[in-house]
Formats: C-alpha cells, structure tokens, sequence
C-alpha cells in the first residue's frame, strides 16, 4: 500500500510518531515517478535535489512546534504556469522553455511557509489553452485510468500525477474548468475557488479576469487544507478580495439536512451523455436520501457562455501574450534580420497552433470596427451569465450537475476539430464567467473511465460546498478506486 493512499492527517500522525520520515515521503513521490510516469508523462521538470534538501532540514524540525501545521513534510506537485524561483516554468510552451524564474508565486512561498516539498513542475496545455493535455508543447500526458485516453486539460498532469500516486497532491490553474474537467477524467477532487480567493501573482496569465489557482487531492478533507493554506488577500495582486479565509475543514460536518440543491436543466440536456446523467441523477438521490431537497432550475444564458469564453478569453490571451516576444525573455528566433523580423519570427516558431489560434481570435474581436461587435457584447452575455446564477442562489444553497458531458476520449480523437474540442468545457465554463466557485467530486464510471460531480457555491462560500462533496463521499466509495497502473 502506497502511503499516498492515506489521508494528510494520517500521514501527519505517522510523521510525528516517527513511523515515516519526511524524506520516506520524498523517496515514495520519486520511487512512484520512476515506476509510472514513462508511461504517465505528467511532470516536465523534476526537483530532486532540493526535495531531498529540504526533506533532510524537515527532519530536524519534525517534533517541534514548527512542524504541526498538517502540510508539514508532505509532497506536492505544481502546474507548470506557476512560476518557481530558480526551477524551470516553461507554461508548457516552447517559447519559454529556458526560463528560470527570479521569484516565486505567491501560492509557492505560502507552500513553503506550510512547509511543503515541491517535488517537480507537472505537464499542461500551453499556456493553459486546452482541454486535453494535447497542446503541450513538449509531451501528452495520459490518463492513468487509460493510457489511450486524455487526463483532460489544461491542468492534466496536475490531475493525472494526483490519479497515478505520484504526489500526495497538486496545483492547477482553471479558466474555464482547467482544475474540474481533469479532476473529473481523473477520479480525483479539483477546486476551483472564487475569483480573488488566491492570489494570481506569479501565475503565467492565459484569461486574467477568469483564472484562478486551485488545488486538486484525493480526497475532499486534503482539498479543504490545501485550499486554506494558499488562500487570502495579496498584496502583490490587486484582484485577490480583501475577504476573511475561515477554517474550510470545520464545514466537513457530514450533515446537509435541508440544503436546497438547484440543479439546472441545461446541465442534463442535449450532448450530455447517458451514463453521465445517471451518475448524476443517482449521486442527487444518494444527497436526497442525507436529507438534502433538490428541484430543477434553469440557468437560461447557459447557451450562450462557450462563445462568450472564447471570444473574453482570447481577447484577454492576445493582451497578455505579447510580452512573448524574443526581447526580455524566453526563446528569441537566431534566424531574425531585423526588429520586426525578430517579433514575427519568435512568436511563429516559439507558440503552439492552438496558442496562435485564440492569440489571432482575440485580436480581431479587440480591433477597431468589431471591438462593440465581438467583445463588448460578450462583456454584456457575461453579465447576464452572472445574473443566472444570482438569481438561483436567492433560493438555492448550491447548484449540483456534471463536470463534464462525457468522460476522458482518446488521445488524437478531437485534435483535428477545435470546437468539439472546445465543447468540452461547456459545463464548466459558465462558473468562471460569474466568478463563484465550483468542485468536482468522483461520481461513478463509465467502461472504466471516472465521472465528476460539480457542485457550484455562492461567492466566497466554497464551506457549503466542501460540507455537501464530503457528505457524498463519505458515503459512496469512488473516491478509493485507483487506476491500476
């Protein structure tokens, strides 16, 4: 048995009774890697020397009052668009495929503070442009369920390192269901918080008014610790809320009698796959029977939320891709003959076709005579979007529906089609244009292939979820299924 089976708080306890040291828990995440990750391809760039560094000055520590925090010693993984001073972050993305940062993200040193291990930068979408882990610029990573198949996307390797027992857990980045999406396609549990609850500084920006951090564990009680050790206002970072952080780990109480659940018909309806309904509809009986009540509801702008995205996204991706441009940093073409060359000839041979492709999108809705057209009316369906969802938590607590509308495809099947590719985010998308926040909790199968659950909250209010996906897990057992490697 992998001691990554067992909870944080178990892990905790045997660290403090010194039946396993911290490095026991370094040597285990490097052990695994070396045995699966050939086949899985989650990390990109390992850290080995530092982990064990600073595993052997944990040890010292082990005992004193400087080590009860419950993220003391453990093991953990990092998207790669989450900047790491001195340990390469390339945002899966050729163009930046030398860069060693200069300083850390806020979420690294709020880690480090907790006293985590980094063990090494996992695999993603280039830039977080994606929904299957197929647009990195330097390998595809798999689903561990399935290795013909995608761990979903931009955050695979985040999901699929957490699903394969590599590390105890990990960080992903979600814009538009980047933490969900994979966590569903990888039976684990994928936060994504309010917009402003983590802070985004050091975070390689893809969509800046929509990304967001947010962990992904084994388990739901993980999840909750996770979150509260990176959450909070930043300076660094003026969009994180000046908004008290409670203790998520008090919601785990295991009672929802009375919660009203809302669960929108746009969620069931056409596209959505019959086994992903009836996961659903079985998990919204399993609540019932806990003493939660749940009606249908509609969330009538739902339709329109996956051309919004792609147009504020794209819009807001062409702005913040122009730093990469062979200048400052990251890969400069040898081939330039002049300045205008230069620019050209970098972003040609240093971005990816689906980079390039929203990069072009979004600059034609931003340019002059379509700007009103394009961006500004999708700023308009945005707010309306919001204003769904205001209106169902009037006289709902949460929103319950699937993740996604099928589960993990094979790896090449959507590659050469960007829109059935895109609408794969359908049901995910929506809870980033209104901000709130949104998790995916295991659900059951389909041939094998795990199925997710997302419960939606009120803003800031990620408690009432945390209280309603431990309720389900703890009493169902997809959760302790593990892919067979």
């Amino acid at each position: 048995m992998s001691l990554f089976d067992k909870k944080m708080t178990e892990l905790h306890q045997l660290l403090h009774k010194r039946e396993v040291s911290v490095t026991d828990l370094v040597e285990e995440s490097f052990k695994r890697i070396a045995e699966v990750d050939g086949k899985v391809q989650a990390f990109l760039t390992l850290n080995e020397e530092e982990a064990r560094e600073t595993a052997r000055t944990l040890e010292v520590k082990l005992g004193s009052d400087e080590s009860k925090g419950l993220l003391f010693g453990m093991p953990i993984g990092l998207k790669d668009n989450i900047v790491t001073k001195g340990l390469r972050t390339t945002s899966g993305s050729k163009i930046l495929e030398n860069f060693d940062p200069i300083y850390n993200a806020t979420v690294v040193d709020r880690l480090t503070t907790a006293e985590t291990i980094t063990i090494g930068k996992l695999n993603m979408d280039e830039f977080a442009m994606g929904s299957s882990t197929e647009n990195s610029g330097f390998q595809k990573t798999r689903n561990p369920w399935n290795l013909e198949t995608v761990p979903g996307g931009s955050s695979g390797g985040s999901a699929a390192a957490v699903a394969a027992g590599e590390v105890l857990f990990s960080l992903g980045s979600d814009t538009g269901g980047s933490v969900r999406q994979p966590a569903a396609y990888c039976g684990v549990v994928g936060m994504k918080p309010t917009y402003g609850r983590i802070s985004r500084f050091g975070l390689i920006a893809f969509a800046s008014s929509l990304d967001q951090i947010g962990p992904i564990t084994r388990s739901v009680e993980d999840n909750a610790y996770l979150l509260e050790a990176i959450a909070g206002v930043d300076p660094m970072d003026s969009t994180s809320a000046y908004v008290e952080v409670p203790s998520f780990i008090q919601s785990l109480t295991g009672d929802i009698k009375g919660l009203k659940i809302g669960v929108p018909k746009e969620y069931l309806g056409e596209g959505v796959q019959e086994e992903v309904k009836q996961s659903v509809l079985d998990a919204l009986k399993k609540l019932e029977s806990l003493g939660a009540v749940w009606e249908e509801v509609s969330l009538p702008h739902s339709k329109y939320a996956l051309a919004t995205y792609y147009l504020l996204s794209s819009s807001e991706a062409s702005a913040n891709l122009s730093r990469f441009d062979g200048v400052r940093y990251g890969y400069r073409t040898p081939n330039a003959q002049n300045l205008i060359d230069l620019y050209k000839k970098t972003r040609a041979e240093g971005f990816g076709d689906e980079v390039k492709r929203r990069i072009m999108l979004g600059t034609f809705a931003l340019s002059s005579g379509y700007y009103d057209a394009y961006y500004k009316k999708a700023q308009k369906v945005r707010t309306l979007i919001k204003k769904d969802f205001e209106d169902v938590f009037e006289n709902y607590d949460v929103i319950v529906g699937p993740t996604a509308p099928t589960p993990a495809f094979k790896i090449g099947e959507k590659t050469s089609d960007p829109l059935t590719m895109y609408a794969n985010d359908i049901l995910t998308i929506p809870v980033n244009l209104a901000g709130v926040p949104a998790l995916s909790v295991p659900c059951g199968f389909s041939n094998g292939l795990p199925l997710g659950l997302q419960i939606v909250g009120k803003h800031f209010d990620e408690n009432t979820i945390y209280r309603v996906a431990h309720a389900f897990e703890q009493n169902t057992d997809y959760h302790k299924q593990k892919p067979a490697l």
